[in-house]
């Protein structure tokens, strides 16, 4: 059976070391966040998610949940039980506003509890997960008599919620919705229509599921200019507030998926359910993208929460499973074979997966930062600094984030050779879970899209130069150092890569759309690759300042170090590979027919 133990060691380097979370204690929200605070957050969740969610993750995806004839849904066995210890705990309301239950901490504190719940069991962390992408939107756009009648409940825990975008005709093309809101007497909405694929859509885990649905009102424009989004609950509220009378929303089944068995993705049928308009008429989906966006980071955490459990147990395994012999000579003569751990093709494997997992680590605990900066910095400036970077950022993080996460874990699959295809050992899962966050939230296609055809124009370009310099500052920096000088220069190339590659977008682009379109996913993974590398670097000079001190975790850093030496030597090299798959543009992509893709008989 497969384990996990949450990485307090590398978290508290990031959090403490790298971030210096301390040194924000002068903003709202930051004060509590002492290192006290900080270290008891990250070392009581990590126990909590290792003792309590991972040991039901297997049980989840072998037993997945259960529709009964009511359209009820029962979750897998231990769920409940560890959903009400999750609640009693407090973990979803770590960085949620104080004014409405919450511990008001910051948001890395909070990814913190979302990275480790969702490398335990991604498909238990989908339930709170949802909830809080409802929760923002509610916060952000929802009147304060629903913000006082939702939000506690959800924050606490006590009710969850949803989000309802596709229909079984549409994805991404969300103008095609067919969902009605005819407006009633009373100034609710009969909601009419069908949701396929909401996650956590109906369970037995909480007392109120708060749907959030898209749907359009009469004569609203037929297009994504006409769609609204309203407040669903499944029992709608009494005088109390309370659950009252059941809804006319219900469950008809449960979509059968490669993954992520233990989370109810329903198809929601809405029979004239009583809906609640949240936010202006026709503005739903600026609404809905406030969910979207939080979503995106969430689903970047899971990118690299399955490889990180992946890479845990095949790090175990290649140390146990003896097979052949060092190509040095035998490193334990005593036994008839060597672990495989001493093969040099095993430890690419392994050592991919582990700058990949520190790497993303960094990268989303600086994000999580950025949220908080967003809204907390002393200055407009540095406001209007992090809210570019994150704006710009959260594509990659979800898209690249999430390719590779995929990939590292089917690489640690394949370091248990044929055992990793049999699922008692619990690999085959950590692959099936990882592929879905590939796709939902907007697909990695999107997100490529999303970043190229949006992200990089936006405001004259503004969030892609302040990158560029936050990297070009970074490494003028590291070149006065002697130690990190080859890491820096290593990291200038591929970024020379990247605005190369940018700026053969603007020359090319506009004449032909589909050049974009053919190179935005190899930019999004150039970017990809150089934030890690800009990351690698700051963890590297964080590592050497931590070694010129009183340390007694010198093991520690030198792995650091080590580490950040082989990601510059084998991943940033790859951005200049890109940029000239980029730069062969969409002529021969597009060039052919569609009768030229079939298959001749």
């Amino acid at each position: 059976m497969p384990t996990y133990t949450a990485p307090t060691r590398d978290t508290r380097f990031v959090v403490n070391e790298m971030l210096d979370l301390a040194s924000y204690g002068n903003l709202p929200g930051f004060e509590n966040a002492s290192a006290d605070m900080i270290d008891t957050v990250i070392n009581e969740a990590g126990k909590f998610c290792s003792e309590v969610l991972a040991p039901i993750n297997q049980i989840g995806d072998e037993q997945g949940c259960t529709r009964h004839e009511d359209g009820s849904v029962t979750t897998p066995e231990g769920f409940k039980a560890a959903y009400d210890a999750y609640v009693e705990s407090g973990w979803g309301t770590i960085a949620k506003s104080e004014e409405f239950g919450g511990q008001g901490l910051p948001h890395v504190l909070g990814f913190v509890v979302e990275e480790y719940t969702g490398t335990a069991n991604q498909a238990f962390a989908m339930y709170p997960g949802l909830t809080n992408g409802a929760t923002a939107a509610i916060e952000a756009v929802g009147s304060q008599e629903q913000q006082d009648t939702y939000l506690p409940k959800m924050i606490s825990g006590e009710w969850s919620g949803t989000m309802n975008l596709t229909e079984p005709h549409c994805g991404t093309d969300l103008g095609m919705i067919r969902t009605k809101a005819e407006p009633q007497a009373d100034g609710s909405y009969a909601i009419s229509g069908t949701k396929i694929f909401i996650s956590a859509g109906e369970h037995d885990l909480t007392s109120n599921i708060i749907h959030l649905v898209l749907a359009k009102t009469p004569g609203a424009p037929d297009s994504s200019k006409g769609i609204s989004l309203f407040i669903v609950p499944k029992f709608i509220l009494d005088e109390n507030g309370e659950p009252g009378e059941r809804n006319g929303v219900s469950c008809g089944s449960i979509e059968e998926k490669m993954g992520i068995h233990g989370n109810s993705t329903c198809l929601l049928n809405y029979d004239g359910a009583t809906g609640y308009m949240i936010g202006e008429e026709n503005k739903g989906l600026a609404a809905m993208f406030i969910m979207m966006n939080a979503a995106r980071l969430g689903v970047g955490l899971q990118g690299y929460s399955q490889a990180e459990v992946a890479y845990q147990n095949a790090v175990a395994y290649a140390l146990d499973r003896r097979q052949g012999r060092a190509l040095t000579g035998p490193a334990e003569p005593e036994e008839k074979a060597d672990p495989i751990f001493v093969h040099p093709d095993v430890r690419r494997m392994l050592m991919d997966a582990k700058v990949f997992n520190e790497g993303m680590r960094a990268l989303c605990m600086w994000g999580a930062l950025q949220v908080d900066l967003t809204h907390k910095a002393q200055t407009e400036e540095e406001r209007q600094l992090a809210d570019d970077l994150i704006g710009l950022m959260t594509p990659v993080i979800k898209g690249y984030g999430t390719d590779k996460g995929y990939e590292v874990a089917n690489n640690m699959q394949q370091v248990y050779g044929g055992h990793g295809y049999i699922e008692e050992w619990g690999m085959s899962q950590f692959v099936r879970d990882s592929r879905i966050a590939m796709i939902y939230e907007g697909t990695n296609g999107v997100q490529a899209m999303d970043l190229c055809g949006r992200k990089l124009a936006s405001k004259g370009g503004r969030a892609v130069q302040a990158f560029f310099a936050m990297i070009d500052d970074e490494i003028a920096a590291a070149k006065s150092n002697e130690a990190l000088a080859p890491l820096a220069e290593k990291l200038e190339k591929a970024l020379g890569e990247q605005k190369a590659a940018t700026m053969w977008f603007m020359q090319n682009a506009m004449a032909n759309p589909n050049h974009l379109g053919a190179g935005a996913h190899h930019y999004m993974h150039i970017m990809g690759i150089v934030t890690l590398g800009f990351f690698w670097l700051k963890m590297a000079k964080t590592s050497l300042d931590a070694l010129a001190g009183d340390t007694e975790d010198k093991a520690f850093y030198e792995a650091k170090l080590t580490s950040a030496a082989y990601y510059a030597e084998r991943f940033l090299p790859d951005a200049g590979a890109l940029r000239r798959k980029l730069e062969a543009g969409s002529d021969n992509m597009m060039a052919l027919s569609e009768d030229a893709f079939a298959t001749a008989a």
